[in-house]
């Protein structure tokens, strides 16, 4: 009974891989059917643009299509030409150098540079900060500090309460120039 069923299992797969190879030329020939249709249906595409294509050309002479841009280009100058004769100014018979015209524009900027640079004004006397009125000693001791951690914070604090005081003069300073 096991030899049967051996048997009938290559049998099976003997059939599974024909079935399998029909399979595969199948799908082979449908995809070349299917291009051949695509390539089918281009094909009748273009013979019909190659149609109206002749046909839309067969009123056309190039020597005529030459002729009519010849004309056109004639005309483009001639209207060119006429723009630019309405265009120039009659009776005034002046043409300016544009050289010299720069030039002067260019003496003129810089006269007026001079006479803008000529009236600015310096600053005005600036006061100056005021001297502290506390004395400060002119080199603390570092031991001195660390043995009076007090004396060391109100240091700081003067210190910084100074800085501020400067830094809010300058501001001032610095508003009431601009």
């Amino acid at each position: 009974a096991a030899l049967q069923a051996l048997k009938r299992k290559k049998r099976y797969e003997k059939q599974l891989a024909q079935i399998d190879g029909t399979l595969s030329t199948i799908e082979f020939q449908r995809e070349a059917l299917e291009n051949a249709n695509t390539n089918t249906e281009v094909l009748k595409n273009m013979g019909f643009a190659a149609k109206a294509m002749k046909a839309a050309h067969d009123n056309m002479d190039i020597d005529k299509v030459d002729e009519l841009m010849q004309d056109i280009a004639e005309q483009q100058e001639l209207a060119d030409e006429i723009s630019t004769a309405i265009s120039k100014p009659v009776g005034f018979g002046e043409e300016f150098d544009e050289d010299e015209l720069m030039a002067e524009l260019e003496e003129l900027e810089q006269e007026e540079l001079d006479k803008n640079l000529l009236e600015i004004s310096g600053p005005e006397t600036v006061p100056l900060p005021n001297v502290p009125s506390i004395s400060i000693p002119s080199k603390p001791e570092a031991t001195a500090f660390c043995q009076d951690s007090h004396s060391l914070v109100l240091f700081c604090a003067f210190a910084a309460k100074k800085k501020e005081e400067e830094e809010d003069d300058d501001m001032k300073e610095l508003e009431a120039w601009a």
